[in-house]
């Protein structure tokens, strides 16, 4: 089962999701973690820490798990 990320926004960063995932400690972790991990959206793969994830959105991160976006 996916962990749920609550957002009250109309989205977040890559990298501000990483943070609030727990995933990297810190948003300067962030550029170095998209270099060294694969990290699927919706099926497709991206690395831009800018890219925009609104609800509904699946992310899924080898090693660390699915997570989906929710309000």
């Amino acid at each position: 089962m996916p962990g749920k990320i609550k957002i009250d926004t109309e989205f977040i960063t890559l990298g501000q999701f990483l943070k609030l995932a727990e995933v990297i400690q810190s948003g300067g972790m962030a550029k170095w973690f998209l270099s060294e991990h694969d990290i699927l959206i919706n099926g497709e793969q991206d690395q831009r820490r800018g890219r925009k994830l609104r609800t509904g959105d699946k992310i899924q991160i080898a090693g660390f798990g699915e997570f989906v976006i929710t309000e």
